[in-house]
């Protein structure tokens, strides 16, 4: 920790000092009395408040991962290297941020090892977001002298892309009709797995859920014969558009926001993107495995030669391609969803009204679906070239 320096207050002091012991040599030593001593009682007190206070430990705690544009809250707790802070101190409070994060303007100011420091972190791009190191700038009661520490604390967390919703028709158009919903083939007992959403009440088991602490459900051979959708990505070029985005993060939303919304459906997919491949089920963990791994990825293309979906992505946007046919992601996808990666629900932007589409009514029972001036949509063979 840095020794003890003089603030813009402490130098004004010590200055008014100086000319105090200047007035009472020229006036007497009522001067000296009156102004002189105070301030170098203070100053005094201040120095030796400064020098008694030891560099702190630092704790953070993070809001975990989220999607870009969401908030969260951090935490840090500071205590000493044997334990609790003694003395505790006032201090201002600065966490290191990277150019992918969007904290307070501010120091946040505390009372260091009595209370702890929050502050709201906004998460402005995907990928690796890293936090500290932690400036810890301690002052005295009278704001005199003020000394300053650089906790080498780092800590780190996943921003993952801004998802959309993709409308059912197009969604369904890359699955078997049959492999829609609850199976009606229920003779054939399958295994047990983690509940997703959809799932009809009749299927949980409650003598595992009881067990385990979660939600389990009952699987029927006939749900575990749905194929999986392959989904393959790639990105080319570095430039960004008018939102700041490159190619890669293009890619990274329109990927997983197509593989979220199958997985919401039941329906495990394969995606390959440059930065690796998953194979994911129905679940939070897949979930989990397919936004890590679009998080991460950059731009490059992949070595797949057979895909049900190819994402391609430029500076102009990302493109599903099906076959010979094409279709714009901003074109086909609707608004933004935020829903965390353990399947614990949406955080902070709504979902569209037909991301579940699991229900035990069959097709022909579902209302038929609309675009937003009223009509149709578009068959979707015809859209994607099926």
């Amino acid at each position: 920790m840095a020794s003890p320096t003089l603030t813009r207050r402490g130098r004004v002091v010590a200055a008014v000092c100086v000319v105090g012991v200047g007035m009472a040599f020229a006036a007497g030593g009522r001067s000296l009395e009156a102004v002189v001593l105070p301030a170098v009682v203070a100053l005094a007190a201040g120095y030796v408040q400064m020098a008694r206070i030891d560099e702190p430990t630092v704790r953070r705690t993070l809001p975990g991962e989220r999607f870009v544009g969401e908030r969260g809250e951090v935490r840090l707790a500071f205590g000493g290297r044997g334990g609790d802070l003694s003395p505790t101190y006032v201090a201002d409070v600065e966490d290191g941020l990277d150019d992918g994060l969007e904290g307070p303007t501010e120091p946040v100011r505390t009372s260091v090892g009595d209370a702890p420091a929050t502050y709201a972190v906004r998460y402005l791009r995907r990928g690796e977001r890293r936090f500290g190191a932690v400036a810890v700038t301690a002052s005295d009661v009278f704001g005199l002298f003020e000394r300053r520490a650089v906790v080498q604390e780092f800590d780190s967390t996943l921003a993952y892309p801004a998802c959309r919703s993709i409308p059912a028709w197009f969604r369904r158009s890359l699955y078997a009709e049959d492999a829609m919903g609850t199976s009606r083939q229920r003779e054939e007992f399958d295994r047990l797995r983690e509940y997703t959403r959809g799932d009809p009440l009749r299927d949980v088991h409650w003598a595992a859920t009881a067990k385990h602490d979660k939600i389990v459900v009952k699987s029927f051979a006939a749900e575990t014969e749905r194929g999986r959708v392959a989904i393959a990505g790639e990105a080319a070029g570095a430039g960004r558009d008018a939102d700041g985005r490159t190619p890669a993060d293009a890619l990274a939303s329109a990927a997983a926001s197509l593989a979220l919304a199958l997985l919401d459906d039941g329906v495990p997919v394969e995606l390959t993107l440059p930065a690796g491949t998953v194979s994911a089920d129905p679940g939070a963990g897949g979930r989990r495995s397919v936004l890590e791994l679009a998080a991460r990825t950059g731009p490059g293309s992949v070595g797949v030669e057979e895909a049900d979906v190819r994402v391609t992505a430029d500076e102009t946007g990302a493109t599903y391609r099906v076959g010979d046919r094409a279709v714009a992601f901003d074109e086909v996808a609707g608004e933004g969803v935020g829903e965390a990666a353990d399947g614990s629900g949406p955080t902070t932007r709504a979902a569209s009204a037909d991301r579940d589409p699991r229900s035990d009514a069959s097709a022909d029972d579902r209302p038929s679906e609309t675009t937003a001036d009223g009509t149709a949509p578009p068959n979707r063979g015809e859209a994607i070239g099926r």
